[in-house]
């Protein structure tokens, strides 16, 4: 229990330092993230963590959005345009993380290069082992 207070009170730290240039906190910017992780739904601290990182970064992403549609030189279109590019991509890696978190999907062993010798047999597709059951022998 004392865990998860810790990890709380370090959370709503960290989302309250998302503010403003110039201002120590941002209430819009702090409840906007707080949004992001009640519609996250976070099973445990981590997906809270990431939960909390996808907000910040989709910010950041519409705050350089903002910057490229009032660019006044083409380095300064460049530089955003980057940003730009980095962040989108940042915050679709972190939906397929979470994604990929939450499934805790079986892995998948991908096999590059099989050998058959003479007289031996190879099985290609999927192979389900369910036991061999009396009426088939």
């Amino acid at each position: 229990m004392e865990r998860c207070l810790k990890v709380y009170e370090g959370v709503l730290e960290q989302v309250a330092a998302l503010g403003k240039h110039g201002s120590p906190v941002s209430e819009t910017a702090s409840n906007f993230v707080l949004s992001v992780v009640g519609g996250v739904q976070p099973q445990d601290e981590v997906e809270a963590m990431l939960a909390i990182q996808m907000g910040a970064v989709h910010q950041a992403t519409m705050m350089m959005a903002r910057r490229l549609n009032h660019v006044e030189t083409l380095p300064q279109q460049d530089s955003a345009e980057r940003a730009l590019n980095k962040l989108a991509r940042t915050f679709t890696s972190q939906v397929e993380t979470l994604k990929r978190y939450r499934s805790k999907a079986d892995q998948t062993v991908r096999v590059e290069r099989v050998e058959v010798k003479e007289g031996g047999q190879a099985i290609v597709g999927n192979v389900h082992n369910e036991g061999r059951s009396d009426d088939k022998k």
